[in-house]
């Protein structure tokens, strides 16, 4: 097939104009070309008065040996690989013992399919529940207040991102990429995932698809195991041996085993501790700030000014600040909601989440402050996790319940708390309490959010709209810790190998799902050393 870039089409184009386009572009007629591929499609909106999508196209030509003949500088296309079969090895030994997984988010579920589709039958241990029972524990907080500290928007099957708009955006290089995005296709993600420059699932859709996903481990020989916690890790000469479990309704059990790929996610701060005299821990930069909410039709205005038929606007916005910090939009929610994201009682923390139709009223995204170790005033490895902590008791503290700090912008701009709101109204399920959030979050912070608007909104009109929201706060955008691992992928145990999200080695489903995939590739090549 051969690669076209560029095609810009008006917006409402029909399947007809991509073929007339491309067949303009490479000089052929219509009727030579024989299929196509969409391969990536983005917005154009530099020109607010003539908006278009941008294509690349890849085509299959009728005589396309001859076309390239003539053409020796026509990009070729080799269509990726889509499925985790396409880089497991063949011939794969059988361990002794069974690999252990700890963690059914992304990075877990992407490593147990791996282990799975190798025939090495993975037992997977999950502290939250299932997908279906974690939904009822987040509505029945949102009803009552009452928290279940092991099921809830951190914990569950799916990890954290079930709970989210399920973007799959990612600095991430890997050719892992394709692979990831080609198995959640499979398993029920919307197609244009495969070529969306800006891809989402869509938290409704993307709960069906980890559900697929763990069904299909179960087919081939899996365990899960919910309401199961890690509680310890036993090792005999620097080498793994066993782990300790306790489950809600077995208790404590143990397995015996060499290979344990954690993948606990950032929140699981019990386990952190756990792990924290048995491996090298180390403090990681991470981020802090609010949730910032606007009119979706206002940020549509400002990203295609006027111009109708166009999915509801998105927006990636960053900046190095006067005081030495960045400030950032992180997992920004067209249409969407800020929900209660917190792990522990008495503390308050904030997350975004959109359905796949992005249709609610407000837009929300992460605005965020990047902390350094040095910013944590301790050299504990765990520092980081009671520098977070802080911050969420601080906010709960605000209302002594789980309503969560929130004003507006021109009431923070000034420093005062909001007596109300204005066009926006807080989508925050539980409710809000009108404060200042200079009460919740470090000066430095805060400080930073009020410079950093002012520069977005010279970005996108209307950033700094006076009714925008700020509810806070944004603590668990990433992990504050990173376990260090060898090329092996092992820990300082070895048989341990720590991966996604909560060891510090990913910020996002995808990067966490490649990791899972990348982790398991590991294990899979120590068989055949040990074979």
């Amino acid at each position: 097939m051969i690669k076209v870039d560029q095609i810009k089409l008006p917006i409402g184009y029909c399947e007809s104009d991509v073929k007339i386009a491309v067949a303009k572009t490479l000089g052929v007629n219509a009727k030579d070309i024989k299929d196509f591929e969409l391969i990536k499609k983005s917005i154009d909106s530099r020109d607010k008065s003539r908006i278009r999508y941008a294509l690349s196209v890849a085509v299959e030509l009728d005589r396309e040996k001859h076309y390239i003949s003539r053409h020796p500088n026509a990009k070729k296309y080799d269509a990726p690989a889509r499925q985790i079969e396409s880089v497991l090895p063949k011939d794969i030994p059988t361990p002794s013992k069974r690999p252990v997984i700890v963690g059914l988010g992304p990075a877990g579920l992407f490593a147990g399919l791996t282990l799975a589709k190798a025939g090495l039958r993975p037992i997977i241990i999950e502290r939250g529940k299932s997908v279906d029972e974690r939904e009822k524990s987040v509505r029945d907080f949102i009803e009552t207040c009452v928290l279940d500290t092991q099921s809830n928007l951190q914990f569950g099957e799916g990890g954290a991102g079930t709970f989210s708009d399920g973007k799959l955006n990612t600095g991430t290089g890997s050719a892992l990429i394709s692979v990831v995005f080609g198995e959640f296709v499979k398993f029920g993600a919307p197609k244009q995932i495969l070529y969306d420059a800006k891809p989402h699932v869509g938290t409704d859709k993307l709960r069906d698809v980890i559900k697929n996903m763990r069904n299909e481990i179960l087919s081939l020989g899996g365990e899960v195991f919910f309401d199961s916690r890690l509680v310890d890790v036993k090792t005999k000469g620097g080498k793994l041996v066993a782990l300790e479990i306790e489950s809600k309704d077995r208790g404590l059990w143990s397995v015996d085993c060499d290979c344990c790929i954690l993948a606990i996610g950032h929140s699981s701060r019990d386990t952190f501790e756990t792990l924290a005299s048995k491996i090298m821990i180390e403090q990681k930069p991470f981020s802090i700030g609010v949730r910032i909410e606007h009119l979706q039709k206002a940020i549509d205005v400002g990203q295609y000014g006027e111009q109708k038929g166009l999915p509801p606007a998105s927006y990636s916005l960053s900046c190095h600040l006067d005081n030495g910090r960045s400030c950032y939009t992180f997992c920004m929610c067209p249409g969407g909601y800020v929900m209660p994201a917190t792990s522990e009682e008495n503390a308050v923390v904030t997350n975004g989440m959109s359905y796949f139709a992005r249709d609610g009223v407000n837009a929300n995204s992460a605005l965020l402050v990047g902390v350094q170790p040095q910013d944590f005033n301790s050299s504990h490895p765990l520092a980081g996790v009671e520098f977070q902590r802080k911050y969420e008791r601080l906010a709960y503290s605000l209302s002594g319940s789980y309503k969560a700090p929130c004003q507006r912008y021109e009431d923070f701009a000034k420093g005062r708390a909001s007596k109300g709101f204005g066009q926006v109204l807080p989508t925050y399920p539980i409710g809000v309490e009108t404060a200042d959030l200079r009460a919740c979050l470090p000066g430095y912070v805060t400080d930073s959010i009020a410079q950093a608007i002012k520069v977005f909104d010279r970005k996108l009109k209307g950033f700094a709209d006076g009714d925008a929201l700020l509810t806070g706060v944004e603590s668990r955008s990433s992990s504050p810790i990173r376990m260090i691992r060898n090329e092996a992928g092992d820990s300082s145990i070895e048989g341990l190998m720590p991966c996604g999200e909560g060891a510090g080695y990913a910020g996002g489903i995808t990067s966490a799902s490649v990791d899972g995939v990348n982790i398991a590739l590991k294990y899979i090549r120590k068989l055949f050393q040990d074979r």
